[in-house]
């Protein structure tokens, strides 16, 4: 993905917020995670996906899937980091490109693309003193919560060991 493309993604998510699209707030998880960004549901259903973000997200969660138990287990290189890192970066790119949803839908999945923006940075070893693995682990948080909010015919979550 290009720098530009990245940095309009990033800039999206940081201004939902500000914009009121879709009620945001605060919530903290009790195991100590990060402080993520709730969400609400499309008058009470999940947001409409298509096509070109169902194949994207589908090819990020089957990387991830892949990629998580041996960050996990502390033997996934860092080739294989920058390779998940430019995976990651093709398929924001394809959604940014190709994905077409409605206003409200887009401002709501923004939110989830600013989490697999930052995900993908700390697995790719842009976050300086933060352990890589944190980032595939946040990529599988990402998106089982697209999962939760977004209408995707047969999405399985990624499961994270504890």
């Amino acid at each position: 993905m290009k720098t530009s493309t990245r940095h309009l993604i990033i800039a999206l998510s940081l201004a939902m917020p500000l914009a009121g699209s879709p009620a945001i707030a605060a919530e903290t998880h009790d195991h100590g995670h990060a402080e993520t960004t709730a969400l609400t549901l499309d008058h009470g259903r999940k947001w409409a996906t298509d096509d070109p973000l169902r194949l994207a997200m589908g090819n990020l969660r089957q990387a991830v899937s892949e990629a998580l138990p041996q960050a996990h287990a502390g033997t996934l290189t860092d080739a294989q980091y920058d390779g998940l890192g430019a995976q990651t970066n093709r398929e924001l790119s394809y959604i940014v490109q190709n994905c077409k949803l409605p206003p409200d839908a887009d401002a709501a999945l923004h939110v989830i693309l600013g989490d697999v923006v930052a995900g993908a940075d700390v697995a790719a070893g842009k976050q300086a003193g933060q352990p890589r693995a944190d980032g595939v682990v946040a990529l599988a948080r990402a998106l089982n919560r697209y999962g939760e909010y977004f209408d995707h015919p047969g999405w399985e979550n990624v499961s994270i060991p504890h």
